[in-house]
């Protein structure tokens, strides 16, 4: 069994088990998958980003101020999709060949770049037992302006 993150297109992220990898591809392409949250059944697999370290300084801070629950929210939502747009704007993007890329690059035979792109779940829990750090990048709807 094979557990996967998966993202509508209405960027709804959502959890689905499958009994393989062909199991998934092949219920995908006969549209037979939904989204758990509005039923939509155009829905691909979410993406995942290496925890990169980097040499660059540290963003400052800005000072606390006063925000509404509301403005608090919208501020996490516009952080996190600054995030995911930084990561597919500086990192390349390795597909379903994530985990095997991120190994490479921990054991030195691949060139150390900042990757993306997705992993099963099993994948993950064997990237984490090696001591490969990485993370998940949430999903937000996309930004119109």
């Amino acid at each position: 069994m094979i557990k996967y993150s998966l993202r509508c297109i209405n960027e709804h992220e959502f959890e689905a088990w499958f009994k393989s990898m062909s199991a998934y591809e092949e219920q995908a392409k006969q549209g037979i998958i939904e989204c758990s949250i509005c039923g939509e059944n155009k829905v691909s697999k979410a993406l995942m980003a290496p925890a990169v370290q980097s040499g660059r300084r540290a963003v400052e801070k800005e000072p606390k101020s006063e925000k509404s629950e509301v403005q608090k929210g919208q501020s996490f939502l516009e952080a996190i999709s600054a995030m995911r747009d930084h990561v597919e704007d500086t990192c390349d993007y390795v597909g379903e060949n994530f985990a095997m890329e991120a190994r490479k690059i921990s054991k030195g035979e691949s060139e150390e770049r900042g990757i993306y792109g997705e992993a099963t779940e099993k994948e993950t829990t064997e990237l984490n037992d090696e001591g490969i750090q990485f993370f998940r990048l949430p999903t937000v709807p996309r930004r119109t302006n």
